[in-house]
């Protein structure tokens, strides 16, 4: 460990759950370790079915008056949180690398894109209009008038992976607060100080007295959240068995589920290769490969595969695994020791099944080598199983339409990569794949906060971006004039 990077560990008050604006102090004790030397980074308090039950009933409590408050209102609140994150970015981007090991550099990006979220979402709170029905287009309705208005669905229950928690958690907060909900966020207990402080900064701007309430723990407070029935709507992120739990959990109130996905990037013939080599080194190993878009099976015509196979692993034996806080490093630790043997012991079937290995497969602790994988069987776990690590396959096709097949088998599609200078074959791959979105000429990682991003069938359903989300979280409710 570099002692310039880690002169000491933030020195601040243990992470309590938060409700109606009061720590909650009662409950299980937990730490925070980094994943990269071990070391407590934030001292934290779980909660319980208790507090479960008070968070809640503070958002039910609060429902009527955040309905009530004014659309300019809630932009403006939104506004000041994020100038408040703004101000708090650094420290905050600091804490999140060393509580779940991204870079550095990665932490800030996501500082900046929960800004960009909160700001997007403050424009939605004063847009959200409903429409008007030409009733006169049959016998029945001519004379009348139908008019609607959206309308908060009420409390709205979240929960929120490690992975990207300061992001996914605007992505969740700052919609359903314009919206005029009242909510209940489940932190992920790998970032329990880091979305402590981001809640702070949501308090100052004014979502108060229950507006807003915090559950710090791990999932037993989480299935409970999702299990009370006094919550209208569920938006959760996670993993496929978890997401399962939570749509078991909530019944016919409506939710959106982003899940997993097993990251299908394709290269084609035509495609501009250094480019696309290039990016799929880069969209593999982001975050360590902690993403459900990660790239982690990439299809190349078997015409340049020789040329791309070599660029690639040249990009990923050149990449850096170190220190998160060192600007030079490119990719830190996986999140616990759980996953990096998850991840290596996936490698090592990988390897016995047939797959040679082009760079890395080795590990130590917590730090998995960035590895490139060739010729697995597509039956291998490595392969038809989020890996969710550093690990990305090459695999050879003849023909796409092959590719559109597998990935439409496997029940997961989120994003859909594509390299191609062909718009047939780019608008084959649109009327084909089961995906979320298709992005040509760039990786399965690719997503603008303000595009509506999630998956179909085993990655979920929904679509998140503040505009989409707004609409998800109000119902629309109609007047008739006669």
């Amino acid at each position: 460990m570099n002692e310039s990077l880690h002169p000491s560990y933030p020195n601040q008050a243990p992470a309590t759950s938060v409700i109606a604006g009061r720590p909650v102090t009662d409950g299980p004790a937990f730490d925070v370790v980094s994943p990269y030397d071990g070391a407590v980074v934030t001292a934290a308090i779980g909660g319980t079915a208790d507090s479960v039950r008070d968070a809640v009933g503070a958002a039910c409590a609060a429902r009527d008056r955040m309905a009530l408050m004014p659309g300019h209102e809630r932009a403006e609140r939104l506004l000041d949180a994020a100038a408040s994150l703004r101000q708090d970015a650094e420290n905050m981007a600091r804490l999140l690398s060393l509580e779940t090991g991204k870079t550095l550099r990665e932490s800030r990006t996501e500082l900046e894109r929960a800004i960009d979220v909160i700001r997007l979402s403050a424009q939605e709170a004063t847009r959200n209009a409903g429409r008007q029905v030409p009733l006169d287009a049959s016998r029945l309705g001519a004379g009348a008038l139908a008019v609607s208005r959206r309308f908060p669905v009420g409390a709205v229950g979240m929960i929120v992976p490690f992975n990207a928690p300061v992001n996914l958690a605007c992505h969740k907060l700052a919609p359903a607060l314009a919206a005029g909900n009242a909510c209940v966020l489940k932190a992920p207990p790998e970032a329990a100080g880091t979305i402590g402080r981001l809640f702070g900064h949501f308090l100052r701007a004014g979502f108060t007295d229950g507006a807003v309430n915090l559950l710090q723990g791990g999932a037993d407070v989480g299935q409970a959240l999702v299990s009370d029935p006094r919550l209208d709507f569920i938006s959760f992120t996670g993993s496929l068995r978890a997401g399962q739990s939570v749509k078991a959990a909530a019944g016919l109130r409506p939710c959106t589920l982003e899940l997993g996905g097993l990251g299908p990037t394709v290269i084609h013939a035509d495609a501009d290769l250094e480019r696309a080599a290039a990016a799929c080194v880069a969209s593999g190993f982001r975050l360590a490969g902690q993403s459900c878009a990660s790239v982690q099976n990439v299809f190349v015509h078997e015409d340049v595969a020789e040329r791309v196979t070599q660029r690639m692993a040249e990009g990923v034996r050149a990449l850096k695994l170190g220190d998160p806080l060192d600007p030079d490093t490119d990719l830190g630790p996986v999140i616990n020791l759980a996953a990096a043997e998850r991840i290596a012991e996936r490698i090592r079937e990988a390897v016995q099944d047939g797959a040679t290995c082009l760079a890395g497969g080795g590990r130590k602790g917590t730090m998995v080598e960035p590895t490139l994988l060739a010729g697995a069987p597509m039956q291998t776990r490595a392969v038809c199983e989020e890996i969710f690590g550093p690990v990305v396959l090459i695999h050879r096709y003849q023909d796409i339409a092959d590719v559109f097949k597998w990935v439409n088998a496997t029940g997961f599609g989120i994003n859909f990569g594509l390299f191609t200078q062909s718009i047939a074959v780019a608008m084959q791959a649109h009327r084909s794949v089961i995906t979320g979105a298709v992005i040509v000429n760039g990786t399965s990682t690719f997503r603008p906060d303000q595009m509506p991003y999630g998956g179909d069938r085993l990655s979920g359903y929904g679509r998140e971006s503040p505009a989409d989300s707004v609409k998800a979280m109000t119902r629309e409710r109609f007047i008739v004039f006669q």
